[in-house]
């Protein structure tokens, strides 16, 4: 080596070390900045001149139905998540029977008439007597599953993420509600993990690769398909013949129940480097479109327009959908959990938090209103809280559930644990509804039966 490449080492070295370190300072920065823009922005939006259509709540009818329904996911078809349920229908509970096995049970049952049906993780789906909690027949569907079935009078129609057969790995199968057998089926290009929605005919579901199929739930005839720019994994939610619905890209639109033509569609562009994902149903309800995103915002948008109304940053996930309702109090209020830990109680109308309520875990599922309480559970605890709508009191706690806690019929209380399913009754129930329930004929039982096959 020179002399002169001597001199000059020890000043290169130094330049090289500074900035080595310049870089890694930059490095470091950068990442805090990400990390404090992620977790620490508000990010909340709010637009006062924004359009607000006032609705009256729901209300039971004075004389039920003869066979009673939660057919769908959320109850309604615009995915309120909000039952009207009689006044008695309210902690303290007492459990008349459980239910366990073996599989993760993500979402909650439907309702028909006498029964109800669960579809298990495992894709076994099951046909069980409401008030015993015994099982009516059961049939095995695929391999794995993640949304809830969808019932009518007589068909009980399900979704499924693989079926086993990896050339065509998604389903969508109509069953008979009375014995489980098959009545019609396709074979999918990829899985499905949205709920079906039921509607003048048709069944309405979204899928991994990002169509939206719209068949004839007869037959299964296909009418129209939508092919949104990622996976639809929530349920398509229906108001005033349009289907909203957000998806993997962070886009949320609207298209046509008629013909599945576009009306509009926006992206939510609340994540640093782009949209985060809408994995939460959409519930629709006072001209707005509500739904959360795992960029950790919820968002607030014009049903009619897309327009953004408002944005309320929690600093973590939201993977679960909105449930709403007018609290007493309160005034219009959605109430949804964030991975943060903490359940909110948010005005309708403006987004500021009316109330919170930390569980101190991870909230991953939907909330569910029954009445004047509202429930949810705890994935990081495996709890499930029942609080007082206007108040945020805790008036229910179990030790078990992670994701969609309960439903109910107006008379008991159906509660999805961990993999259990639970019966409960409130103990103020009347006398006439304590007696209710007389014993069922035994159903034919179909246990874990041949899948259909790898085509249709």
């Amino acid at each position: 080596m020179s002399d002169h490449g001597r001199r000059h080492l020890p000043g290169s070295r130094r330049l090289h070390a500074g900035l080595a370190a310049l870089v890694i300072l930059l490095l470091a920065l950068a990442a805090l900045g990400i990390h404090l823009y992620e977790r620490q922005r508000t990010g909340s939006i709010y637009h006062p001149h924004a359009r607000f259509v006032p609705q009256p709540t729901p209300t039971l009818p004075a004389s039920g139905p003869a066979r009673f329904a939660w057919p769908l996911y959320g109850y309604t078809k615009n995915h309120t998540r909000f039952f009207p349920a009689p006044a008695y229908v309210h902690p303290p509970f007492k459990q008349l029977w459980v239910r366990n096995g073996h599989s993760l049970l993500e979402f909650p049952p439907v309702i028909y008439g006498e029964d109800l049906f669960q579809l298990g993780d495992d894709a076994v789906l099951s046909a069980i007597d409401k008030r015993s909690g015994r099982l009516l027949w059961s049939r095995s569907l695929g391999q794995l599953s993640a949304s809830s079935p969808a019932a009518t009078a007589n068909t009980v129609y399900v979704t499924i993420l693989y079926s086993g057969h990896p050339n065509s790995p998604g389903r969508i199968i109509a069953l008979n509600s009375a014995n489980g057998a098959i009545r019609w089926w396709h074979a999918l290009p990829s899985g499905s993990e949205s709920s079906p929605l039921i509607d003048q005919g048709h069944v309405f579901f979204g899928s991994q690769n990002g169509t939206v199929y719209a068949l004839n739930d007869s037959n299964g005839a296909p009418v129209w398909t939508y092919r949104a720019a990622s996976a639809v994994k929530a349920s398509p939610t229906l108001s005033g013949g349009v289907l909203y619905f957000g998806d993997y890209s962070g886009r949320l639109q609207a298209i046509s129940e008629q013909t599945g033509r576009r009306l509009w569609v926006i992206k939510s562009e609340g994540a640093l480097l782009g949209s985060g994902n809408f994995y939460s149903t959409a519930a629709v309800v006072y001209g707005r479109v509500f739904l959360g995103n795992t960029d950790g915002h919820i968002y607030a948008y014009d049903a009619s327009s897309g327009r953004l109304d408002w944005a309320m940053q929690t600093g973590a996930y939201v993977y679960g959908s909105p449930a709403v309702t007018n609290a007493p109090g309160l005034g219009p209020t959605i109430y949804i959990g964030s991975y943060n830990g903490t359940f909110y109680a948010i005005n309708a109308r403006s987004g500021q938090v009316s109330w919170s309520f930390n569980a101190h875990g991870r909230i991953s599922g939907s909330a569910t209103i029954l009445g004047r309480d509202v429930y949810f559970s705890d994935l990081g605890t495996h709890s499930t809280y029942g609080l007082g709508i206007s108040t945020g009191r805790v008036l229910f706690e179990k030790a078990t559930g992670a994701f969609d806690p309960v439903i109910s019929d107006g008379t008991d209380v159906y509660l999805t644990g961990d993999t259990g399913l639970y019966g409960l009754r409130p103990q103020g129930a009347p006398v006439s509804v304590a007696a209710s329930g007389a014993p069922r004929k035994q159903a034919t039982r179909i246990t874990r039966a041949k899948r259909p096959p790898a085509s249709s």
